[in-house]
């Protein structure tokens, strides 16, 4: 018996020692081979906004106001500008149209150390948006979109800023289901050991992130190589994993579910009617809680729809934000 559990405390010991130092024997480099501007190309655009280089796309205003509004638009999980690219020339109708990459997508800088608030958690996403809207629509209105992720995003700096945001559109948010870590697994995350091999394991979020994509449409038809390149191509960006690692272990701190109506703005909700990423019936849900008894938003469910209606019924999609814009004085 006193031989066993001397083996055992031994096999013990061995484990936990191969846990503190053979992660820090695993080689690693990242699968990325461009930097973020040469990954975004010759014609990219960058704004310095909290500390970062922001990839952003904009569209200017055809209309004939002479003061337009600020049109904004925030991508969900796993996207990027590219997500908007069949709908920020036809919104320029409204408005001037900026859509931009959040920290750990597309083509927008990617630090691995900072001062002052992680830029990856939601915190770090609503300064970085209001350093965006201090530079760029200071004295005009904001039309905030936000889709998925992106929509909780701005949903939660909308109910913060009601002096700053003057209407809000979310596609498909993601309010009931934000995801994260859960809270008893947080201090585990930050162990040394795990932070080195953090990144190697979301390595693999090529692959989820295809399948989520897959998901996202209805008519694959739409999922085109053209389609799938422009979701990979932030993946060529070196570094891209300690980014995404970083994201995957940041706070997600806000207030947003037991506050949604304290949200004061005349909002649209917009989903396709076969979504299955964010449930239609959740954003159903949310059409009868935001704003409360006496700001009730507007609800548009697009036919043969998925998660991207934006991207799979751009038509409808811009069609039925134009008509509530018109409709509510803009």
């Amino acid at each position: 018996m006193r031989r066993f559990r001397r083996i055992m405390l031994i096999a013990l010991a061995s484990g936990v020692l191969a846990f503190l130092i053979v992660p820090f024997l695993i080689p690693f480099e990242s699968s990325g081979t461009l930097t973020a501007t040469e990954a975004a190309g010759d014609d990219a655009r960058f704004l310095a906004a909290s500390g970062l280089q922001v990839h952003v796309e904009t569209a200017n205003y055809t209309g004939g106001d002479a003061q337009p509004p600020l049109i904004v638009l925030m991508h969900g999980f796993g996207a990027s500008t590219f997500s908007w690219r069949e709908v920020i020339e036809p919104l320029a109708e409204a408005g001037d149209v900026i859509a931009y990459d959040r920290p750990a997508f597309g083509f927008t800088e990617r630090p691995t150390e900072w001062s002052g608030e992680n830029p990856y958690g939601t915190p770090g996403n609503l300064a970085l948006l209001d350093a965006l809207l201090t530079d760029l629509a200071p004295d005009r209105d904001v039309i905030l979109v936000g889709h998925s992720a992106g929509g909780l995003l701005a949903a939660e700096y909308a109910r913060l800023n009601p002096e700053i945001i003057d209407q809000l559109v979310l596609v498909a948010p993601a309010v009931y289901s934000t995801g994260g870590v859960p809270a008893w697994l947080a201090p585990m995350l930050g162990l040394p050991q795990i932070e080195r091999l953090g990144p190697m394991l979301v390595q693999g979020i090529a692959t989820s992130g295809e399948q989520l994509l897959v998901q996202s449409f209805v008519d694959q038809s739409l999922l085109t190589d053209e389609v799938r390149q422009g979701y990979r191509a932030p993946l060529t960006v070196i570094g891209w994993e300690q980014a995404f690692w970083r994201f995957t272990t940041a706070p997600r701190d806000n207030d947003l579910l037991a506050q949604v109506a304290s949200i004061s703005q005349p909002t649209l909700l917009i989903t396709g009617d076969a979504d299955t990423v964010v449930p239609t019936d959740d954003t159903e849900r949310l059409a009868t809680e935001l704003g409360g008894a006496i700001n009730r938003p507007e609800l548009v469910v697009i036919d043969e729809a998925g998660h991207l209606p934006h991207e799979e019924r751009p038509e409808q999609f811009v069609a039925a934000l134009l008509d509530w814009l018109e409709r509510t004085g803009r």
